[in-house]
């Protein structure tokens, strides 16, 4: 029962947040993933990788409208998404295969300390400054594994990471946010893949999984979330995006400072 209640209202509270505020359900969907699964009994030794493998399966599914909506829109720079994707799959498998190597004590514990950093940019309302010019193929592949691979880890489709890096190389924000959002699917895809990988034999495994995905989770997740994410994105032109986005950061401080010290 709590399954069939908490998964799909984790998906609208994940979608709400990445329409409303412009973040990754990611960062919502992973520790809350992380106190389902323990209510629930799933063995310490593979729980915090199933909260990581099934957040990256279920952006799969809820950023396939948001990139159709920015490629009709034409803020998807193609060109420049050929090859940053080509580092962003080489990256995610690295991460996956990285996290798969960490206890998942330290996993959690990574985690928190990256939701109090992303708190902290937040509340500061830190954005980078246009400094230099976007990097040739060889500079996007190789900035694609670094944010790949982080992303990977943390579970998250990198619009916490990308949109800044493109912003910082002098990209329009339309653009940066477009294609940014559409170089989540290859995290999403090359992670969640590199998460059923890696956890495929594992013993501890519940049923109903694939590797460290959890089908359940993943389908009553993105049932909801498809849906309101539309309808946060709608919201976004009507509410204090910035007081949202400080309420936001707080609940990010309370989950990342529980994370971190256990």
């Amino acid at each position: 029962m709590l399954e069939f209640l908490l998964y799909p209202v984790l998906g609208i509270f994940a979608g709400l947040t990445a329409g409303l505020l412009g973040v990754g359900g990611g960062i919502i969907v992973v520790p809350v993933l992380i106190y389902s699964f323990t209510a629930l009994g799933l063995s310490a030794d593979v729980l915090t990788h199933m909260a990581v493998g099934t957040s990256l399966a279920t952006i799969i599914i809820t950023s396939a409208g948001s990139v159709y909506q920015h490629h009709r829109k034409g803020a998807v720079l193609w060109p420049v998404l050929a090859w940053f994707t080509v580092g962003l799959v080489a990256g995610a498998l690295l991460g996956a295969k990285v996290a798969d190597l960490l206890q998942g004590r330290v996993l959690q514990s990574l985690f928190g300390l990256f939701a109090l950093v992303i708190a902290w940019q937040m509340l500061r309302g830190l954005k980078p400054k246009a400094a230099r010019a976007l990097p040739g193929p060889f500079g996007l592949s190789v900035s694609g594994v670094v944010i790949g691979t982080v992303s990977a880890i943390f579970g998250i489709g990198g619009g916490s990471l990308s949109v800044p890096f493109f912003t910082w190389c002098n990209m329009k924000m339309q653009d940066a946010v477009g294609t940014s959002s559409a170089g989540g699917m290859p995290i999403a895809i090359a992670g969640a893949a590199g998460f059923v990988w890696t956890g495929w034999q594992h013993p501890h495994l519940p049923a109903h999984s694939l590797g460290y995905v959890y089908l359940p989770a993943l389908l009553g997740i993105a049932i909801t979330s498809v849906i309101f994410a539309q309808i946060g994105a709608r919201w976004a032109h009507r509410l204090p995006a910035a007081t949202l986005k400080k309420i936001f950061a707080l609940l990010l401080v309370l989950v990342g400072g529980k994370l971190l010290i256990g």
